[in-house]
């Protein structure tokens, strides 16, 4: 049975180099050719998973020390860019504090992946709407709610 690596990779090579050429930035084709952080954490210190109105979904893993971000990891079992913004979010993420985190816009991520085509800009919505969705769930704990 093909576990969620198998079916990322399956779904990455279904996209040719042919298709991403002058579409798409050099960082969003290195960004969904090479993902950085990809994979889950276990025993996360804060868990968000977001269901997309387009069909995908992205899980964000975070480890914390103190308020900061110490380690993040993304899946999605999405198209080869909303794994490009989870893969860029969550190196954009890393040593932040959680408040600094929480301030990202998928504006910024959409400039640090320098563009995104109009047509995907929800996929860098999806990716930061999963990481506050992490940020409030470790929020909630931390408080006690």
């Amino acid at each position: 049975m093909a576990n969620d690596f198998d079916r990322f990779e399956e779904g990455r090579r279904k996209q040719t180099a042919g298709e991403s050429q002058g579409v798409y930035s050099d960082t969003v084709v290195e960004r969904f050719y090479n993902p950085e952080n990809l994979g889950r954490l276990a025993d996360p210190d804060a868990y968000g998973i977001v269901h997309g109105w387009c069909g995908d979904t992205m899980e964000i893993y975070l480890r914390m020390t103190g308020d900061g971000i110490k380690e993040s990891r993304f899946m999605t079992d999405g198209c080869l860019l909303t794994a490009a913004c989870g893969s860029k979010l969550t190196t954009m993420i890393e040593g932040l504090s959680a408040q600094k985190a929480q301030e990202i816009t998928p504006q910024q991520l959409i400039e640090a992946l320098d563009g995104l085509p109009e047509e995907n800009a929800h996929c860098a919505k999806l990716a930061v709407d999963t990481l506050l969705k992490a940020i409030m769930s470790w929020s909630d704990e931390q408080s006690g709610a």
